[in-house]
């Protein structure tokens, strides 16, 4: 029986797909890393994507953290 040419090119391309998840999980980890340490980054999140930067609070309130929302509105009150 004569080998299957379609396995090499299925191989293939589950390498890529497993790779387009792995870069996906680390990109939105580096996402979430620099809104969790920086509030100007934060800051420039809700001017550009405020759906991202709701996202983030949610995800912060649904594992327990609170406060983080108010205190930014509260700090990008006072410099306005």
């Amino acid at each position: 029986m004569a080998p299957k040419p379609l396995a090499p090119l299925a191989k293939r391309l589950f390498k890529g797909v497993v790779l387009l998840e792995v870069a996906g999980v680390l990109g939105a980890y580096g996402l979430f890393h620099k809104m969790n340490t920086s509030q100007d980054f934060r800051n420039s999140m809700n001017n550009m994507l405020p759906s991202v930067l709701e996202v983030y609070y949610k995800s912060n309130e649904y594992a327990g953290v609170y406060g983080i929302r108010e205190k930014d509105l509260e700090d990008w009150s006072k410099k306005a």
